[in-house]
C-alpha cells in the first residue's frame, strides 16, 4: 500500500508505528486509527493534504487477522456485528497510554489531541471520545459507527461541544449508512458538534467528502 514518503516506520515500546513528524515547534498531535484488517500504512491516503503543523502517528493494532492485517479486538467468533464499547475499551486504554508515552518522549503537548479512524477504527475513535472526552480536541469518523453499549455514557453528555466530522457512503455494504445517520443523533445527544458528509460511494471516502475532511482538520489549526 502506498504511503506518504515523508513518514517513518518506527518501533516504540511494544508498538509498530508509522509517523510523520512536524517541524512546528508546537505541533498538534493527530492519532490515526486503521480499520479491521488494516495496519499502520492504511490511513495515510486520507491525510496527504493535511497541514505540516500536525505530528501524525498511526499505530498497528495488536491482534492479527487472517489472512492479513490487524484488529483492535481479539478474534470474534460470536454473532456477526460490530464491536461493542466494552470490546474496544482495552484498545482505548492502550492508545491513551501510547499517546502519553510517545508525546512525553518527543516533547509534544498532547493533553488534548486530534483523532481520526476508519471503519472499526472509527468506532474506536468514538470510544476514545466517549471514555476520555477531556483528551479529544476534535475527531474524524470515517465509514464507522457508535459502538453498542454506549448508551449510559452518551446520556452524561461528555462531549460538550467537541467537533466531529462524520462521513459515510450511501452504497456502503460493510457498514450500512443507517449506522452513520444514527451515530449523528447519538453523538449530538452526547453533546458533540457534528459535521456530516454523505456521498454515493461504498466503504470508502469520496473525493468531495475528503476535501471537506481536510478543511475540517486544517482550518482547526487556526483556532
Amino acid at each position: 500500500m502506498r504511503v506518504q514518503s515523508d513518514t517513518d516506520l518506527v518501533t516504540f515500546q511494544n508498538w509498530t508505528l508509522r509517523v510523520r513528524p512536524s517541524e512546528n515547534p508546537s505541533p498538534r498531535l493527530l492519532l490515526l486509527i486503521h480499520g479491521w484488517t488494516g495496519d499502520e500504512n492504511s490511513m495515510w491516503v486520507f491525510v496527504r493534504n493535511f497541514s505540516s503543523d500536525y505530528w501524525m502517528i498511526a499505530p498497528r493494532a495488536p491482534h492479527v487477522t487472517e489472512p492479513t492485517g490487524f484488529s483492535w479486538r481479539p478474534h470474534h467468533s460470536g454473532p456477526r456485528g460490530g464491536p461493542s464499547l466494552e470490546d474496544l475499551r482495552p484498545a482505548a486504554v492502550a492508545l491513551i497510554s501510547l499517546v502519553d508515552a510517545y508525546a512525553a518522549q518527543n516533547k509534544i503537548d498532547a493533553h488534548q489531541f486530534d483523532v481520526m479512524g476508519f471503519s472499526q477504527g472509527a468506532a474506536l475513535t468514538n470510544t476514545l471520545a466517549l471514555l476520555y472526552p477531556e483528551r479529544i480536541r476534535r475527531a474524524g469518523v470515517l465509514a464507522g459507527f457508535v459502538p453498542a453499549g454506549s448508551e449510559s455514557v452518551l446520556e452524561k453528555r461528555p462531549l460538550n461541544g467537541t467537533p466531529f466530522f462524520v462521513t459515510h457512503g450511501t452504497l456502503d455494504e460493510m457498514v450500512r449508512v443507517e449506522y452513520a445517520r444514527q451515530s449523528i443523533q447519538l453523538l449530538e445527544r452526547a453533546g458533540a458538534k457534528v459535521t456530516y458528509c454523505e456521498d454515493e460511494v461504498g466503504h470508502k471516502v469520496s473525493a468531495n467528502c475528503l476535501r471537506a475532511l481536510e478543511s475540517f482538520f486544517n482550518e482547526s489549526l487556526e483556532d
